[in-house]
Formats: structure tokens, sequence, C-alpha cells
């Protein structure tokens, strides 16, 4: 199995009810099955995910208690002994989807997201935010070991699931898309990948902190809906013929821009819902989406193929996920910051503090 000291207990920050708080405390080792490694995490970035997984506000149950985090980067000390294209000491990430049934319809056809077995790390399964943890071999990310793996740990959720979304929206390059929430984790990354694709970006969000911020990451136009009088004119009026952007990217945590952007995409637009607003509906008049064509769309989080895809916009320096490192016993900060909307850019947990 393994060569490599593995201890008996660990540090984790863990949920112990829904509503949280998250404890900083001293939880056994898992042990990994046939099929399965176990990944000692040196990095574990935070999404705001992990806060609807500590709220339990999504209608999905949530294993409780729970250990969060599903963007976690570290080295394979174990494997199952079924296990033989993950070796020791290789590094790999572990992404939200931590396992599937690798049998069904969605899994043999590069949908295995939508598989109904699908194991979510830090969901129903626990997650990265301990320094020892359990993913199925089949789903771990691969990672070259000369990735700085503190880096890479926001694009294995953050980067994977714009990465997909984009492609989802089927624009193209010299096209434009706009994104909202665009200031945001996810946002951050999403400008860059349409960046390095060629796609012209209408960044959305409030306040001049985040205008600042999107306009490093190649931003073509920034819409701040704090002083927008009327946000679907001005979406509109940001791309050269003021017909509006090819398709909008919804990241959101509230509902409000998942009304507004079938309204600014232009006709044959397509609007890709990706954020996840707890108990949030989307709606658009059914004459003007028959009449131009609008699409309104799901993203998932990527497949096994989208995630190598999407780190390899990383290995070759196109993307560069903004973060700030803390400590793992720091966490239930970054959850306060969330509840306040003050996060910018991304956090990423350092295991050994």
């Amino acid at each position: 199995m393994s060569n490599v000291e593995i201890p008996t207990e660990q540090w984790a920050q863990v949920v112990e009810q829904i509503g949280g708080p998250a404890v900083y405390k001293k939880i056994a080792v898992g042990k990994p099955g046939p099929d399965e490694v176990l990944v000692n995490v040196k990095y574990s970035g935070v999404c705001h995910t992990d806060l609807h997984a500590m709220m339990g506000d999504w209608p999905l149950p949530v294993k409780m208690p729970l250990v969060g985090g599903h963007e976690g980067a570290g080295i394979v000390v174990s494997r199952g002994e079924l296990v033989k294209d993950v070796q020791i000491g290789d590094h790999v990430g572990i992404k939200w989807l931590n396992g599937s049934c690798l049998s069904c319809s969605y899994c043999m056809t590069a949908d295995e997201p939508l598989c109904a077995e699908a194991q979510l790390s830090g969901y129903t399964v626990d997650g990265s935010f301990q320094q020892y943890a359990v993913a199925k071999a089949a789903h771990v990310a691969r990672l070259s070991k000369d990735i700085s793996l503190e880096a890479v740990a926001p694009v294995l959720c953050a980067g994977i699931t714009v990465y997909k979304g984009i492609k989802e929206s089927g624009v193209r390059p010299g096209q434009w898309i706009a994104i909202a929430g665009a200031g945001g984790g996810l946002g951050n990354m999403a400008l860059q990948y349409c960046k390095a694709m060629g796609i012209h970006t209408i960044a959305i969000d409030g306040g001049d902190e985040k205008r600042e911020a999107t306009a490093k990451l190649g931003a073509s136009a920034y819409v701040d809906f704090f002083t927008s009088k009327d946000l679907v004119a001005d979406v509109k009026a940001a791309t050269p013929d003021r017909l509006g952007p090819h398709a909008a990217i919804l990241l959101a945590v509230s509902e409000k821009p998942f009304q507004q952007a079938s309204e600014y995409v232009r006709p044959r637009g397509a609007v890709v819902c990706i954020g996840l607003p707890a108990g949030a509906r989307i709606s658009a008049p059914v004459f003007e989406t028959v009449v131009r064509m609008i699409q309104i769309k799901g993203s998932y989080v990527g497949n096994r193929q989208d995630t190598q895809e999407a780190i390899d916009f990383f290995a070759r320096g196109l993307i560069k996920a903004p973060y700030k490192t803390i400590g793992l016993s720091e966490l239930q900060s970054v959850y306060d910051l969330m509840k306040s909307g003050k996060i910018v850019g991304r956090y990423v947990v350092d295991t050994s503090r």
C-alpha cells in the first residue's frame, strides 16, 4: 500500500451541525477503499458552495457532521489494491465530483457529473478541509509535479466550473460574453479563461474595487450594478454594435441577475446559469425568448476531460487565480466574509497551520 508514515489523527475543520460554525479539531485519518486513494492535502481553496454546505440551504441533503472543501491539492500517500494508474507520490486534486458509478449512461457519455450515484466532496462525503482526504482514484485530477499545489487549488472547482460554462455557452473567439459576479472567485477565473480563448468580456459587479480587479484580469468593460440606472441598457451599450453580448455567464449569489440576463443578450444569445443562490428562480418573458431565439441553460461542473483541459490552461501560465492564503485554523473567518459579501478573489487554506 505505502511506505509513507501516515498518522492516525489529523487536524480538520468539522461542521458539526447545520448552520455551523466550523470547528477546528482533531479527527481520525480515513483509509482508502479498493478503488480509492488517500491524499495528503497541502492546500484547499474555499468556495461559496462550502458556505451553502455548512448552512444546509440547498435542496440537497448534506452529510452531518461534515468536513467541507472540494478544491484540495496534495500528494497521494496510500492507495487501494485495485488502483493501478495513480502512484504513491503523485500530485493530484480533489474536486467537487469525488466519485461516480462509471457505468451508467451519463458516465459512459462524458456526463459523469449527472450520475445518480455521484459523490460530492465536502457535501455528501468528507472533503479537503483536512490534512488527509479519501477520494475515488478515477476522479482525482492529475497534476504535474512542477505545478504549485497552492496556486492550482482554486482551479479545481472555480476554474473547471467556469471553463465548462464557457464551453456550454458556445461563444467563439472575437465574440462577447457578460459575466455576472465577475469580481468573485469564479468570475476572476472566467475573465482569464475568456481572455485566453480570445473572447471579449463585460464584467458585471458592484464597486470600484471590483472594477479595478476585473480590469487587471482583462475585462473589456465593466457595469457597476450599484450605480447603473439601467443595467440592461448599459450591458448592451458595452458591445460595439450595442446589440448585447452573445452570452451571459451567471455566477451571482443573488437572484436578480438571473432575471435580467435574457433581456441583455443579443438574439440567439445564451444564458448560462452556474451560480446557485439558495431558493432562487429564473424567469424570462416567453414571447421575447421565442422570437429572439434565446437559450437558457444550466452548466454544472466539468467532466474529467474538462478538468484536464482547464488545468492545462493553468499549467501554460494563461490562468492565475488571485488568492490569499490563510491557515486551516482560520477557515471560519472566510465563511464570515462570504456571509457579508466582502470576498474579492479566492481564499486558499494551508492545512499545516
